[in-house]
């Protein structure tokens, strides 16, 4: 499937062009997220059930891959119909592939200011191959749940959580940035789709709050054209989306707030942007990206 709705041929160079300049903004952003959101080392909670999904997180956020991918293979050995299990295995792998290929580190775009000038890293092809697996399993595992209940939330929640991860790897590691693009669309769509009936599953908000923002900012043709795709774009909505997620989510709040800082550093509002790493500072001490950036926002 064509991302966009145009097969005149001879719109087709531009419009290549035009995919990538907003895959390449959006995606910059976004792999420097990713780069806060792992190296984020969060305070331990009480109460974690030693079996949980939230366990490996908390190993994965603290770069322990190894012992995070146990975790989540006895998680998907005792609860085999979540496909969260299987999401959560894939984004263990792709986050260590990231980490080994040096990608996890603002440092990887110090040195490619124009991020796609040079070639794709070399990825492992074994994690490559176990990568898909895991998000081949979680698909399937969706399809049957969503065949028995349409408005399954974990089922909805994890295909949106697919195509995200599908998004990230081809264009991190492939630098395919179309078909990432494709995936973003897809997995906003989804989670619209968990939206429409479950309004409380806040951490659904993050695909609509970053596409809607970054899409949103883009120039007014390119943000109609995108619209057509079927892209949101509404910088606005995109903020309040994220803002919720923040204030409400779950899993990605932390998340959400990364995403907010860079916006606000963005939209030229240090004094918000402060604000919210000071407070990401605080709650996570042992990561030093936001530190770093905050004495970035003072002696700019």
């Amino acid at each position: 499937m064509n991302p966009l709705p145009f097969h005149a041929t001879e719109r087709v160079s531009k419009l290549g062009w035009m995919l990538y300049l907003v895959t390449r903004q959006l995606l910059t952003n976004v792999a420097v997220l990713l780069a806060c959101l792992v190296a984020t080392r969060p305070i331990a909670r009480a109460n974690v059930p030693p079996d949980s999904l939230e366990r490996g997180f908390q190993l994965l956020y603290n770069l322990d891959f190894s012992q995070a991918q146990k975790q989540f293979s006895a998680y998907q050995e005792q609860h085999p119909d979540d496909p969260m299990g299987a999401v959560s295995e894939a984004s263990g792998l792709l986050f260590s592939e990231l980490n080994r290929l040096g990608i996890l580190s603002t440092h990887f775009f110090d040195r490619d200011p124009g991020f796609g000038s040079k070639p794709a890293p070399r990825a492992d092809p074994a994690i490559r191959e176990r990568f898909d697996s895991a998000l081949e399993r979680a698909e399937a595992l969706t399809r049957r749940q969503l065949r028995r209940d349409a408005k399954d939330r974990r089922a909805l929640l994890a295909v949106t959580l697919v195509n995200g991860l599908r998004a990230d790897y081809s264009s991190l590691l492939e630098h395919r940035y179309g078909l990432a693009l494709h995936y973003t669309r897809d997995a906003t769509s989804h989670a619209r789709e968990l939206l429409a009936f479950c309004q409380d599953c806040y951490d659904a908000y993050i695909a609509t709050g970053i596409s809607g923002y970054l899409i949103g900012s883009v120039s007014a043709p390119l943000r109609w054209i995108l619209r057509m795709g079927g892209f949101p774009a509404s910088k606005k909505q995109g903020i309040a989306d994220l803002e919720l997620v923040s204030e409400r989510g779950h899993y990605l709040a932390p998340y959400a707030r990364i995403v907010l800082a860079m916006a606000e550093i963005r939209e030229k509002n240090p004094a918000r942007a402060r604000e919210l790493l000071t407070q990401l500072r605080d709650e996570f001490p042992g990561n030093p990206l936001f530190t770093r950036e905050l004495m970035r926002l003072t002696t700019d």
